[in-house]
């Protein structure tokens, strides 16, 4: 897949692409029903935006994403995306209006041959476009349009809302049933204080700003090592939060990769959050920490076997 940070300067084959657009946060069913409905002929694209565009208008507002860039790029790799066409959401884009939009980024900039949208999808300044909007530009501009019709489960919406719902009050599985995947924290491995090596339990540290972050607590994760000699596939435990026992900290996410041995610095992993096994807990010491690890770490391989 071909990341294009710009519409400017594309390759030939970029142009032409039947491609879905939105902010994809999570990649939930919804999403990839939306993905789906742009599989043509042509070449599979996705037009998103980064930053996240209610980053843009509300920067100091609490955090809200599910996915960093990294990990949704790797995940529509997987739906096999061709092109992401990563516009970068700024005062220049948040001008136009959707005429301007539909014109000067998607038909003259990307050259699009078909577009697919939720049908909730607005664009445009002040969000003044609807889909239909898009509909009739596409006509004007040389593309076509599709609205795609919201998924349900059970009779509710598949939205990023929901998949933050669940994921807030400890519900991983429900919000895999909605995301059709596991909920992943991806990104580089970086330096800790190294108090689990101490302990015998060497984890990987990830930082987590910027994102949702699901409820704090201890959870069986799966992990893939996305880069490196280890590179694979291991499954564990994390403890995702502010590590109550060690006085105040930021939140990170800690995994400890069952039956393996090796240095993780500097590479990167995906860490799928299976199950939740408790909230974070403060011990009277060390002796009652170990003996809770030992138990979270056997619940987490009970249920990952």
């Amino acid at each position: 897949m071909k990341t294009h940070a710009s519409w400017l300067g594309l390759d030939q084959d970029a142009r032409g692409a039947s491609v879905a657009m939105g902010n994809f946060d999570g990649v939930h069913l919804g999403h990839q029903a939306v993905i789906d409905l742009a599989r043509t002929d042509a070449p599979l694209g996705i037009v998103t935006f980064e930053p996240h565009p209610r980053q843009f208008f509300a920067p100091t507002a609490p955090t809200f994403r599910l996915m960093n860039a990294e990990s949704r790029a790797n995940r529509l790799a997987k739906l096999g995306v061709r092109h992401l066409f990563e516009l970068p959401f700024d005062a220049a884009l948040a001008s136009l209006t959707p005429e301007g939009f539909a014109r000067d980024v998607l038909a003259d900039g990307l050259g699009i041959s078909h577009v697919v949208v939720g049908s909730d999808f607005r664009f445009g300044k002040g969000r003044a476009g609807t889909a239909a909007d898009l509909q009739a530009l596409g006509l004007t501009y040389g593309f076509r349009t599709t609205i795609a019709t919201l998924v349900q489960i059970a009779g509710q919406d598949i939205s990023s809302t929901a998949v933050r719902e669940a994921l807030s009050e400890g519900r991983p599985r429900d919000a895999a049933a909605m995301l059709g995947h596991w909920h992943r924290i991806e990104g580089e491995v970086i330096h800790g204080e190294k108090r689990g090596r101490q302990l015998g339990y060497p984890t990987a540290n990830m930082d987590v700003t910027g994102l949702h972050l699901p409820k704090f607590g201890v959870y069986a994760v799966r992990v893939d090592v996305l880069t490196g000699p280890q590179a694979g596939q291991y499954i564990g435990a994390a403890s995702l939060g502010v590590r109550p026992m060690f006085g105040t900290n930021m939140p990170n996410l800690e995994s400890f990769l069952f039956d393996f041995i090796g240095d993780l610095y500097g590479h990167h992993l995906s860490v799928a959050l299976v199950d939740y096994l408790r909230p974070e807990m403060k011990f009277d010491g060390l002796p009652g920490l170990l003996d809770q690890m030992a138990a979270d770490c056997q619940k987490a391989r009970d249920i990952l076997s």
